[in-house]
């Protein structure tokens, strides 16, 4: 395994503009009357608009709620723009980052596909520019390329495959078995958990979740002393020392049904504090504690918060199903070149029914 070690600058860009954004957040509190009303107003306007809401794990509770109140749905980005695909709404409303619009209008082209903002983004999709992700490409035209969904339409068009975390360690074990080597983008913690999984030939571009990466080992392990009976939950985007720690490592929904089915009544949960609500609908009576961000003395214990998806509230819902603001419009050159591979992950898909992946099984 091999990891790229470019892209200082954009990385740094990225960084900068999160902070700059979680600084600019300013949401409106509404009371519960007024919350009820807005309610109602959004569900009425999404009738009105032919308009079907498809949410995210780490969205506010509140727009999850009302995507399933209203026949939406709530899940990972690839289900979500599957859900939008199968709907007959003519407009896909997304509360969620710009590359999950994109993958719900790289599958839907004929739809309208909104966001509720449009500047909400991803670490990892700014962290990967399409145009040095191609040039790296070219480099290593040997190698399969795949890519993680948290990237643009333009870097899935330059891709062979694209993955979820549900899927990954399935599909790169298939290019293993079949002798190929692998150039994947853009995370470079999935991937080489993926890597020490399949033992594939593997070079990574040098990206990172900048929620997942600031999970930490040696206070996680202090959590774990106070609460020796839980179960430990980790995303694959987190760093390698926190996932040998972790009793389920899983994608979004695959945490979410470890939760559900485990036998334990206490878990210790790393990705993003969105995922709680949809954790205790699913497993009521269990509990659940965020993994720890910081290091040993600091103040703040768990600060699991992508300011990108806190971005997505009821007054730009609103907004967006009054005015139409913020549609994706793709290139439709990059958009066939992008469907063609991830149609690929998902025939895969059916073939390969993912599940949560024990580390004590490898």
């Amino acid at each position: 395994m091999t990891i790229e070690n470019h892209n200082p600058r954009n990385r740094e860009d990225a960084i900068l503009a999160v902070a700059a954004i979680a600084r600019g957040i300013n949401h409106t509190p509404h009371p519960g009357d007024e919350n009820a009303k807005l309610k109602d107003r959004i569900k009425a306007l999404l009738i009105e608009q032919n308009a079907v809401l498809v949410a995210h794990y780490y969205v506010d509770e509140t727009l999850q709620d009302i995507a399933d109140e209203t026949g939406g749905c709530v899940a990972d980005s690839l289900e979500m723009a599957r859900f939008g695909y199968e709907h007959s709404a003519s407009t896909i409303v997304v509360a969620g980052v710009r590359f999950m619009g994109e993958t719900a209008k790289i599958l839907s082209p004929e739809k309208r596909v909104l966001m509720l903002d449009n500047e909400a983004n991803c670490s990892l999709d700014l962290g990967c520019p399409a145009d040095e992700f191609t040039a790296f490409c070219d480099q290593h035209p040997d190698r399969t390329v795949v890519v993680y969904a948290n990237t643009s339409a333009a870097v899935k068009a330059r891709a062979d495959w694209v993955v979820t975390s549900s899927i990954a360690l399935k599909l790169i074990n298939h290019l293993h078995e079949r002798g190929e080597k692998i150039l994947w983008a853009p995370d470079r913690f999935l991937g080489s958990y993926v890597q020490k999984q399949s033992g594939a030939d593997m070079i990574l571009w040098n990206g990172s979740c900048i929620v997942h990466e600031e999970f930490k080992a040696e206070t996680l392990k202090t959590v774990m002393r106070q609460h020796p009976d839980a179960m430990v939950l980790v995303h694959p985007e987190s760093p390698p020392e926190v996932i040998e720690l972790a009793d389920v490592v899983g994608s979004t929904s695959q945490i979410i049904n470890a939760a559900r089915t485990g036998n334990a009544d206490t878990y210790i949960v790393a990705t993003e504090d969105g995922i709680f609500h949809k954790m205790a609908q699913a497993a009521p009576g269990k509990k659940f504690i965020a993994a720890p961000t910081a290091g040993e003395g600091a103040t703040c214990v768990s600060c699991a918060h992508c300011p990108w998806m806190k971005m997505n509230d009821l007054d730009r819902l609103i907004e967006v199903l009054k005015n139409g603001n913020d549609e994706i419009i793709i290139d439709e050159e990059i958009r066939r070149r992008a469907e063609k591979s991830i149609h690929r992950m998902i025939e895969f898909g059916k073939q390969h029914a993912p599940a949560p992946k024990s580390v004590n099984e490898s």
